[in-house]
């Protein structure tokens, strides 16, 4: 069997745009990503870390976006597909960059398992830990939660910034039992999260049904009962209210969840959000002052930043 590969030469801006419409719109197989700044920024780091820039070949200007499908895949179809949403995203003024695209087949080495070389443990706090389900992990503190993940289901692996952001924001939030909504789950971990945390009970909404499969699916690779799954979009068609609503979604959609946030929200709840590249911060900013909301904590790594949002006082 062999797998067609879509290779857009594009921006970090767009990467993750491409990354949901790939995966949820396109049912691609998997996603990977080529970033020059990659390569620079391990030049820069204190080790032994050598970087030839000249010597690596086909680097990209900025990023390399390559989605994988079946070989029976329509090739041409998906191609019109990537080069209107790469209008959509250049029409909200983001950078595109070249937006080249090109495609190529290569034999399929179990693209499943073939990529967890490259996935391992993410010891990522004094509280949590990201574990692969068949990796062996030892936590040094015996009351260290463990969030075991099968990532190859949805998006969402627990490596990116703006996962992690959210789940500082969670675990700063969670001071006590509360009920959480995770907005746009992907693979569950965010809902996972809260659970582990000592959340009451935990509703995981996204509109994508390989979503809702890999949330309930890794719900119980971690024996928890008290995740719900609900296929909406954002918080439509939802009932009732929460401690906490999380979302580690693109900065264009929680544009729209902003609106939706008050009539799901406790007296006293808190709202986090991640996945914020810091130029979309005013667009956002007016839209939290608008709906009665402010920013209470900003929390920053890199491009990316992750808030942690209350109503504003009457």
């Amino acid at each position: 069997m062999k797998l067609l590969i879509i290779k857009i030469d594009t921006s970090h801006e767009v990467e993750d745009a491409l990354s949901v419409f790939a995966l949820d719109n396109l049912n691609a197989l998997g996603i990977e990503s080529r970033k020059r700044s990659d390569f620079e920024q391990a030049g820069w780091l204190h080790d032994s870390t050598v970087v030839e820039m000249d010597d690596i070949k086909d680097l990209p200007k900025d990023t390399y976006f390559y989605a994988y499908f079946d070989e029976e895949a329509d090739k041409d179809a998906l191609v019109k597909k990537f080069q209107d949403k790469l209008k959509e995203l250049k029409s909200y003024g983001l950078d595109v960059g070249d937006a080249k695209i090109t495609t190529s087949y290569i034999k399929d080495q179990d693209w499943n398992t073939a990529w967890q070389k490259y996935y391992h443990v993410i010891d990522f706090s004094r509280h949590l830990a990201i574990v692969p389900e068949w990796e062996d992990y030892k936590p040094a503190f015996k009351d260290q939660q463990l969030i075991k993940l099968d990532p190859g289901l949805a998006f969402g692996t627990g490596n990116h910034k703006t996962t992690q952001l959210a789940m500082m924001g969670l675990e700063r939030a969670m001071v006590k039992p509360m009920n959480v909504v995770d907005v746009g789950t992907g693979s569950g971990i965010l809902a996972i999260a809260a659970s582990k945390l000592g959340a009451t009970d935990v509703l995981a909404t996204d509109i994508s049904d390989e979503s809702m499969t890999a949330a309930k699916q890794n719900a119980a690779l971690n024996d928890i009962n008290n995740i719900h799954t609900q296929k909406t979009s954002l918080l439509a068609d939802v009932k009732g209210k929460f401690d906490i609503i999380v979302a580690n979604i693109l900065a264009e959609i929680l544009l729209d969840l902003i609106p939706q946030m008050d009539r799901h929200l406790n007296d006293d709840g808190q709202v986090i959000f991640s996945v914020i590249d810091y130029l979309h911060m005013p667009k956002n900013d007016k839209a939290q002052d608008e709906n009665g909301f402010k920013v209470d904590l900003t929390m920053r790594q890199g491009r990316w930043i992750g808030l942690a949002i209350t109503r504003k006082e009457k």
